[in-house]
């Protein structure tokens, strides 16, 4: 599969892009479209309403640039994917509502209109998503593409950082719809699996919707929350996370304390980018290639 490395270069730090193939392999990256291949993009973590200049001097300028370098791209994705904290915590309902409202427009300048969304604790974890839901809708959601099947959970709407017994029925519920030979491409803002539950980098009762999608041979899970990118199976099951849009996190029990890591004017931007994964449509190979945000500035 060959690679336009301009085009990549051009989406360095700003997104994760996801190939997907319809017949063998689900793919990081882009290249030439086969017949039932598609693209689409996935962004988490933006934060808009953060302004801590210790973290990310650009914090009112990083949204808008990655919007203007997708714009720029000569990629075409089918969709993109918000996965969670949109906007950063405030306490304030009424601020609350008017960050989600700058995100919305902000996001409208993108030039692919098909953009899906769905909430990050920062977002709905104060007021189980009452505001979210006036911006955007429905939390949780299932959609088809290209015989795909899309299923998007909320794992942050509740404080416990579960998804609830009701939500898991639901997607019990969705999962019956579907054959078990049938593609799955799970949405979720927190990991299902307990990374590193003292930070809450887990999901409470993530274990159970991971047993309701273990019957699916085909499964992969894109999550955000931890800003930065990390690599689990449970089982057949492959978890993927994205990094963040406004500033890393350092890895999972490095530092005595969860903090965002200080900027440095040395290496600006370091730890916000993206990762391609190319793979083989008939061999499955794997080739997993790192795009710092440096190297889209040069």
């Amino acid at each position: 599969m060959n690679i336009d490395r301009r085009d990549f270069i051009k989406l360095a730090g700003v997104c994760t892009a996801v190939l997907v193939s319809g017949q063998e392999s689900l793919v990081f990256g882009a290249g030439d479209k086969m017949k039932n291949d598609f693209m689409f993009l996935q962004l988490s973590d933006t934060h808009w309403g953060f302004n801590n200049p210790k973290n990310n001097p650009d914090y009112a300028g990083t949204l808008k640039k990655a919007i203007k370098a997708i714009n720029n791209t000569q990629l075409h994705p089918d969709f993109i994917m918000f996965t969670g904290d949109l906007t950063h915590t405030t306490e304030d309902p009424q601020r609350r509502r008017k960050l989600l409202s700058e995100f919305k427009d902000i996001v409208k300048e993108l030039k692919i209109k098909d953009i899906k969304f769905m909430p990050g604790e920062h977002d709905a974890g104060l007021d189980n998503a009452q505001a979210y839901k006036e911006a955007f809708g429905e939390t949780h959601y299932t959609f088809r593409h290209k015989d795909l099947n899309f299923i998007v959970l909320d794992n942050v709407s509740d404080p416990a950082s579960s998804i609830g017994d009701e939500q898991l029925k639901w997607l019990g519920a969705q999962l019956k719809k579907i054959k078990h030979d049938s593609r799955v491409i799970v949405f979720t803002h927190r990991p299902l699996f307990d990374l590193y539950p003292q930070w809450d980098w887990f999901t409470r009762d993530g274990s159970k919707a991971i047993d309701l999608l273990m019957p699916f041979k085909n499964v992969t899970v894109f999550y955000g929350h931890i800003h930065q990118e990390n690599y689990h199976m449970t089982g057949h099951i492959a978890h993927h996370a994205a990094k963040g849009l406004m500033y890393p996190l350092p890895a999972p029990g490095s530092v005595p304390k969860k903090a965002p890591v200080e900027w440095d004017p040395a290496s600006p931007y370091k730890g916000l980018g993206y990762r391609s994964i190319e793979m083989g449509i008939k061999t499955a190979s794997v080739k997993l290639t790192e795009y710092p945000v440096m190297e889209m500035q040069t």
